[in-house]
């Protein structure tokens, strides 16, 4: 062994991080300051799209991703974001009918095509058959991952009729639940397909 300990490391450690803080911080000189300023717009594209059966047309700039539009924009709160990455899958929406990650998918890509939310789940007031069917079996339990959840089943139960116990998981695969909820969840879909 190299006579490394864990308390000797996290003594460095905590030392690099003290001398780090007392670095005086850098300030930005009048050139610097005069580059951000002279810096060009963000591009911006107008793009319409069809969101929970409703048209919709705005400018977005270019960067802005899915998520950021139907939340910030378009005040549609029910989809999460939870890494912001494309990992957790809180911010599964439906495009098309597939589901995607709302976070990895920019909005200048979604011009034209149909986006559903867990918005657009109840229809005149009466949930869908899913939504009912997370509610009976208990799936939600602290409620973030929720949305994404019934967008990845609705995926499912859109593009099959013989819906099983593994196709189920593999078609929730990508979305994490921190309350370890899976079991309350598949017995959920599970359920909602056979109602179909």
């Amino acid at each position: 062994m190299s006579g490394i300990t864990r308390r000797s490391f996290l003594g460095r450690s905590g030392a690099g991080i003290a001398a780090a803080a007392t670095v005086p911080a850098l300030t930005v000189g009048p050139q610097r300051k005069a580059d951000a300023q002279q810096r060009e717009p963000v591009p911006q594209t107008r793009i319409t799209l069809t969101v929970n059966g409703e048209t919709r047309a705005l400018t977005v700039e270019d960067r802005w991703t899915l998520v950021e539009v139907l939340r910030d924009h378009l005040r549609l709160t029910g989809t999460r974001v939870g890494c912001d990455r494309g990992e957790c899958g809180a911010c599964t929406v439906l495009l098309d009918g597939r589901n995607i990650y709302a976070c990895s998918y920019l909005a200048v890509w979604a011009d034209g095509k149909d986006v559903e939310t867990v918005e657009g789940l109840a229809r005149n007031g009466a949930l869908d058959p899913l939504q009912e069917a997370f509610i009976e079996h208990d799936a939600p339990q602290c409620g973030f991952c929720t949305s994404g959840q019934l967008m990845s089943a609705k995926a499912l139960l859109n593009e099959r009729t013989n819906v099983t116990e593994a196709g189920v998981r593999e078609a929730l695969a990508g979305n994490i639940c921190r309350c370890s909820n899976f079991l309350n969840y598949q017995a959920a879909v599970l359920a909602a397909s056979r109602r179909a």
